[in-house]
């Protein structure tokens, strides 16, 4: 079969290429523990499946408007008033099955061929699949450890240029934990005032998962919000990944034309997953700071256990639930350590090359895992070091 050129272009999340590999292994009897997959162990909360059920026996299994229904926009609106303090109308929001098609959408509707689009590197690998895949020029700005893998200013600088389209931040980060404070987002924008071209794709998916500190988003400073698109959704604040609910907010040009892509493509979101995210936003949220706590606690107790283990070196992550030690001094390149100890010592991690190439030397590891666990994954590491 003749596949069009463009399908070249596509990249992958290694992360299941990963699972896959130790499902086999485990299949074949050996034990494995998963520290490879980016989504939290907790199950979905109570209320919320609840709100699925009731919506299910209610009849709601028919077709919604492409943008959303209206009273999930309008819930998603005033939590984004609530959190970012921003004023927020629900023609602005779009809700998508998961988050990445709003990465995909936005990118669809203004990368143009040719136009260059900034992205943290390492990062989350979909950011550069799809500007490869709509032809435009991945820029990679890298995230450093001696910064806590904050933006370097100065980098930035470097990489901004006439034919810059789109800059993406993505905060907390994947894979390495790090956030951008208010003073870096400020400093961000005074340099994209210089630019007042350049859209702003802001990646805040893990902005309830911060364990020092406060999330700061970019639309928080006056001027920014109209050329920046909100990235956010369900799936790692509720423990939703599998019910795919994601959403945009944006200004109110480019949101109809982002609906526009919906019906092109999915028509909607599952009617049931847009009530189900209601209860998510409107009921207890008591669930999301349990959660919080004990990644917290198991981030302290992964890092601890990985700055005990010879040749790693690892930042304590302010974010998200990943931790990405420097490996280096181990003398292993990342995929072979990643594959050593994979086969060798049962434990799946992922590459820190699968988040782009400023990532060798790291390894990632998601402690959505459980502190027994995360305690015998150290125990094995150190084992086959």
């Amino acid at each position: 079969m003749n596949l069009a050129t463009r399908m070249n272009n596509l990249g992958t999340e290694t992360a299941f290429e990963v699972l896959a590999k130790a499902k086999k292994l485990e299949a074949e009897g050996k034990s494995i523990i998963h520290l490879e997959i980016g989504e939290p162990d907790f199950p979905t909360p109570e209320n919320i499946c609840e709100a699925a059920i009731k919506s299910l026996k209610s009849g709601d299994t028919h077709y919604t408007p492409s943008a959303g229904i209206p009273e999930l926009r309008t819930s998603i609106a005033n939590y984004i008033k609530r959190t970012r303090g921003i004023d927020v109308s629900p023609e602005q929001v779009v809700m998508t099955p998961g988050a990445k098609p709003i990465m995909f959408y936005a990118i669809l509707a203004l990368v143009n061929e040719g136009d260059e689009v900034i992205y943290p590197n390492p990062g989350f690998p979909i950011y550069e699949s799809m500007i490869n895949f709509v032809g435009g020029k991945a820029v990679p700005i890298q995230l450093k450890e001696e910064k806590n893998f904050a933006f370097d200013i100065e980098d930035l600088k470097k990489l901004l240029s006439p034919k810059t389209r789109m800059l993406i931040i993505n905060t907390p980060q994947n894979p390495t934990g790090g956030i951008l404070t208010e003073a870096d987002i400020r400093a961000i924008a005074e340099l994209l005032k210089q630019w007042p071209d350049v859209i702003i794709l802001s990646d805040e998916i893990y902005s309830r998962l911060i364990f020092e500190g406060s999330h700061f988003s970019i639309t928080q400073i006056p001027g920014f919000q109209d050329r920046t698109i909100i990235l956010d959704g369900f799936s790692k604040a509720y423990a939703m990944t599998g019910w795919r609910a994601g959403y945009g907010v944006m200004n109110h040009e480019l949101a109809p034309k982002i609906a526009q892509l919906m019906t092109n493509s999915n028509s909607c979101t599952n009617t049931v997953v847009q009530k189900a995210c209601i209860e998510a936003y409107e009921g207890p949220q008591d669930s999301v700071d349990k959660m919080r706590e004990e990644f917290k606690a198991r981030r302290d107790l992964i890092v601890d256990g990985l700055n005990s283990i010879k040749g790693f070196k690892c930042n304590l992550p302010l974010g998200a639930f990943y931790a990405f030690p420097n490996i280096t001094a181990t003398g292993y390149g990342s995929r072979e350590l990643n594959d050593h100890l994979l086969y060798n010592g049962g434990v799946a991690a992922l590459s820190g090359t699968a988040f782009g190439a400023f990532g060798e030397g790291y390894l990632r590891f998601s402690y959505a895992n459980s502190r027994e666990n995360i305690k015998e994954a150290i125990r094995r590491i150190k084992e086959v070091i």
